[in-house]
């Protein structure tokens, strides 16, 4: 993201009218403006921009034989470091005021990883099944600059290394297309594998940045003739605008897809002119501030959906006003003023001066993430309604499953299994709920497996699996759990809980539906359709009947998934004096599972299964409840919390006076 002139490599070409597609195409995605669906394709021009200059700068220092890796490092640090630390020390001063504490835990952590340049590793490892939600994440947008670091550090010393080997560019661009074909076949290889590593990760990254590099070494110096620059930049431009319209947040990203922008890109920086679509007043003033305009774009976008306006069409409008006018402040006030100071001083100085301030600002990012977020700057009820979000079975990481095929039984209550609980995390959720039930030794055995609904034949699609790890094993657990039930003494009855509208129709986290479903029987579907849910209903009732054939069976209703998380949603309410209880309307609960209720329903009628209903529980005549007098029930947004799994304590009791 960073602006080095693009005049320093001898090419005419605008990198700065590039580079304002770039930023307006992410800052247009991520504000949720209508037909910008695949925004992350403006990172991977800005990364092709990136490798293009960079290659330039090390290349031509080496033919010159004025490179020097401290200058190198240096210069990157003088230009990206300032504004970053600025934004840094902007979110945490703010963040005292108007962050509850495991927000502002969380916003430390990511600060002392984005300064580290290692937040494109936190993120990898945070995302997965539990992940918090993205826009939970004020320095999300930062992954990108600790790739591009990464790069930075071992883009001259292989250069230089192949210079020591033979000098000139021609084995520079056979070292830059070596390294391109491995990164690039990673990528390809990783993204149907671990879509989520091979989004964040350098080895899968780099091929995007030395595609830059190779337009910069195999250009040829007299450039094109005007006429095939002009269209060779049309081209690139149509294939960057077409890369917006076709790909989407679903699309498994940056496998061969990423190819088409990438292209684009190489096409625009290869065609070497400045048009109307580059060199526009707009488009330089969007290019010299597209560094900027990119760091505090995402944190308005935070901002917006921390106060639930992130739909709201003038919110947004506002959000890209105060987007534009933050990132001019930054461009102004620390890129332009940094820089004239930093050059200044001697490069020692300069090296220091960038040092002490980042331990300004990571020392206190430490402090606030080992003081847990810093309790006791807002009302004590509150922070109790933040802290539910940590309020989940304390027995979780022992007991419940996330990877292999079997379960380690985990016991509630006395050492005779008196009740088995299976199914996917909401089984893990409410399993000690069931252990409370009953006045004497209860004896819960749980059989959890995250996002595994317990239906027969159930099978994860090949998208689902790339974002899982490898050892993910949902329907061999599935196997398992049968089969043991086939040997079981008869007398133990199976409590099943599921959140299958999830698996059968994609995630509803912010109250947004439409995602592909994750699993499949026979044939996999793009959309969750009238026949896939038929399909998924029949197995749910064909796997509970078969079970009843040895022992008793109770099916639980689904949880009313809330959309939000609601701690933080409650929480933020009460601390900015909004709204009150966090809620769903019952019509919508019962729309979106009115299937499995069917599904269940005739389970009861075929082979008597009895039918556990948490909804007056949980739900008055018009709406579900995610909290209730100020507390939440849920830990995030779907998951009841210990608190709030104990008001369906009377609903089990009926399993323990049958069993």
């Amino acid at each position: 993201m960073q602006s080095d002139a693009g005049n320093r490599t001898g090419f005419r070409t605008d990198i700065n009218g590039l580079r304002a597609w770039a930023v307006a195409i992410v800052v247009l995605y991520h504000f949720g403006v209508a037909g910008f669906r695949g925004g992350f394709v403006g990172v991977d021009v800005f990364f092709v921009i990136s490798g293009f200059l960079m290659t330039g700068i090390v290349v031509k220092g080496l033919e010159r034989g004025t490179f020097s890796f401290f200058h190198f490092y240096l210069a990157r640090a003088k230009r990206i470091v300032p504004a970053l630390l600025a934004l840094c020390l902007a979110l945490l001063v703010i963040g005292w005021f108007v962050l509850l504490p495991p927000d502002y835990k969380k916003l430390s952590t990511h600060i002392v990883y984005s300064l580290s340049f290692l937040s494109n590793i936190e993120y990898w490892q945070e995302a997965g099944y539990f992940d918090v939600s993205s826009h939970e994440k004020w320095l999300l947008h930062t992954w990108s600059l600790s790739v591009e670091w990464q790069f930075y550090i071992i883009l001259p010393i292989v250069l230089w290394g192949a210079w020591l080997l033979k000098a000139g560019r021609e084995i520079q661009q056979a070292t830059v297309c070596a390294g391109l074909v491995l990164s690039l076949g990673a990528a390809i290889l990783l993204t149907g594998t671990d879509a989520t590593a091979s989004f964040f990760l350098l080895h899968t990254r780099a091929w995007e940045m030395l595609a830059g590099g190779l337009v910069f070494l195999s250009a040829p110096r007299q450039g094109l003739s005007p006429a095939h620059s002009k269209w060779l930049e049309a081209a690139g431009l149509a294939l960057i605008v077409l890369s917006v319209m076709l790909f989407d947040k679903t699309t498994a990203w940056p496998g061969w897809r990423a190819m088409v922008p990438v292209a684009g890109s190489m096409m625009v920086l290869y065609a070497n002119r400045t048009s109307l679509w580059t060199g526009n007043k707009a488009a330089q003033w969007l290019g010299d501030r597209s560094y900027s305009l990119y760091l505090w774009h995402w944190p308005v976008c935070v901002t917006l959906a921390y106060v639930e306006l992130h739909a709201d069409a003038v919110a947004i409008i506002g959000g890209l006003l105060a987007t534009l006018l933050l990132g001019h402040l930054s461009y102004v006030l620390v890129e332009n003023k940094t820089r004239g100071l930093l050059g200044s001083v001697q490069v020692r100085h300069a090296a220091g001066l960038l040092a002490v301030v980042m331990a300004v600002v990571v020392v206190p990012g430490v402090a606030i993430w080992s003081k847990q977020g810093i309790n006791g700057r807002f009302p004590p009820v509150v922070e109790t309604a933040a802290a539910e979000a940590g309020n989940s079975n304390p027995r979780a990481d022992a007991c419940h499953t996330r990877v292999g095929t079997t379960s380690v039984s985990c016991i509630y209550g006395g050492e005779t299994w008196k009740v088995i609980a299976v199914g996917d995390s909401h089984a893990g959720a409410i399993v000690s709920a069931i252990a409370a039930a009953p006045r004497e030794t209860p004896g819960v055995v749980q059989w959890s497996y995250s996002g595994c609904p317990f239906v027969f034949g159930l099978k994860r699609t090949p998208q689902a699996m790339a974002g899982l790890p490898a050892d993910y094993k949902c329907s061999e657990f599935i196997a398992w759990a049968r089969s043991r039930f086939e040997v079981l003494p008869e007398n133990i009855p199976v409590v099943i809980i599921g959140r299958y509208a999830v698996a059968g129709m994609g995630p509803n986290e912010d109250r947004q539906e439409g995602a592909r479903p994750g699993i499949y029987f026979e044939q996999i579907h793009d959309s969750a359709t009238q026949a896939s849910l038929q399909e998924f209903g029949d197995n749910i009732t064909r796997s509970a009947c078969e079970l009843s054939k040895r022992r008793k069976v109770y099916m639980m209703r689904p949880i009313p998934e809330m959309g939000v998380d609601v701690p933080k949603t409650l929480s933020r309410r009460m601390n900015f004096g909004m709204k009150g209880e966090v809620s769903i309307s019952l019509e919508d609960y019962r729309k979106r599972n009115a299937w499995v209720w069917a599904a269940q329903d005739a389970a009861r009628d075929s082979c008597g299964i009895e039918i556990l209903d948490p909804t007056p529980y949980l739900c008055d005549a018009s709406k579900c409840y995610g909290s209730r007098n100020g507390r939440p029930l849920y830990y995030d947004d779907d998951h009841l919390s210990e608190f709030g799994n104990k008001v369906l304590v009377p609903m089990f009791a009926q399993v323990f006076k049958k069993a």
